[in-house]
């Protein structure tokens, strides 16, 4: 199995003391993180993008131009860009640059995000979401792997003859779709080929697992090689103690503080993917995605979740409200104590030799 860091860089004040972090630490933080994520042995770093509510990722590709300048060999990803909200050509120019910069260790994620407020702000109908994510990525694919590109679509203007620039590293750089609560995402993963991350946050394991299932088959009836049908997994949040009693009692104030603040939205307690369905840190930890407890309960969890979804990447978030060198143990003791247990159980090719679709100047150790 390969592993990931993701910070979708959202910022609300602390749960107990109100105070919020500057989002000039908040963005030194994050890099900081990535440049110890690398040190510790993770395979990638991936950033969110969002453009409403209490979040500073509403500029991933400035965020990776900045983390590939203090890194060298991790992988760098979106997690996901909200594709739906811009234009295709910018995107092909901005990620373009991105892998320029960390010199071929960028892919990409896709999706139509989770935000609804972003489409209103943006100028977008949020009612062609889907319209606007299946033209775009159609346009998006051509541009990066194509010169003088000639395109027609229902959402975008027409292009003819056009080249983008700069041009990705070394070829087109890798797609990736997130999936969380619609199948659409996954049938056009499995239209073009490409691999799927699940956001395996917020409902039971068996809503996200009924989607990876569905990709795959698709995948096989679309007649796709099944060696690079890759599928990630998110999880519920990270944190690790000495035993799983204490982690809950730790972490309770960041859990239910983060509950709360998403009840302040008032979304609709039915809408799948918007409110979580774990509404304390005991039923996270029981019944839900969170990684939170011993490193051994942790190992567990990822071991049980694998054998639901047979996913060969795993990506972890840390909360980063917790005080930096708190942060930095939850890492250091995920990658020392929760990592090598996996991966004695669970190999895959993904980023390897036998990945031959793998950014250029990248091979997981």
């Amino acid at each position: 199995m390969r592993f990931q860091v993701l910070d979708i860089i959202f910022n609300p004040p602390h749960p107990l003391t109100g105070e919020p972090v500057t989002p000039a630490d908040r963005f030194a933080r994050l890099v900081d993180t990535a440049v110890l994520a690398e040190e510790l042995g993770f395979d990638s770093f991936s950033v969110g993008e969002r453009h409403a509510g209490e979040v500073l990722s509403s500029s991933p590709a400035v965020v990776l131009g900045a983390i590939a300048a203090r890194t060298n060999r991790i992988l760098l990803s979106t997690g996901v860009t909200v594709l739906p909200l811009h234009d295709p050509v910018r995107v092909a120019e901005d990620y373009a640059t991105v892998d320029q910069l960390s010199q071929g260790r960028f892919e990409l994620g896709i999706g139509k995000g989770n935000e609804v407020l972003q489409y209103p702000l943006l100028g977008k109908d949020i009612t062609r979401q889907y319209d606007y994510l299946s033209d775009n990525v159609s346009l998006l694919r051509a541009l990066i792997s194509q010169e003088n590109v000639t395109w027609t679509g229902r959402t975008h203007y027409s292009v003819e003859g056009t080249t983008t620039r700069p041009r990705p590293y070394s070829g087109p750089f890798r797609i990736w779709h997130g999936s969380a609560t619609s199948e659409f995402a996954v049938r056009l993963a499995a239209q073009y080929g490409d691999p799927i991350i699940s956001a395996n946050a917020l409902q039971p394991r068996e809503n996200y697992k009924v989607l990876i299932d569905l990709y795959r088959e698709l995948c096989e009836a679309e007649g796709h090689d099944p060696r690079f049908a890759y599928v990630g997994s998110g999880s519920g949040g990270l944190f690790l103690a000495e035993t799983t009693e204490k982690a809950i009692e730790e972490y309770r104030p960041f859990y239910e503080g983060a509950v709360a603040r998403a009840d302040l939205r008032q979304h609709d307690p039915a809408a799948r993917g918007k409110v979580t369905s774990f509404r304390t840190i005991e039923e996270a930890v029981e019944h839900g995605p969170a990684l939170v407890g011993s490193p051994e309960r942790v190992v567990e969890k990822i071991l049980s979740y694998h054998a639901s979804f047979d996913h060969d990447l795993q990506s972890v978030s840390v909360n980063h409200l917790l005080e930096p060198a708190r942060q930095e143990d939850v890492l250091r003791r995920f990658a020392e104590e929760v990592i090598p247990h996996v991966k004695k159980e669970v190999s895959t090719t993904l980023w390897g030799p036998q990945d031959t679709r793998r950014p250029a100047n990248f091979t997981a150790a």
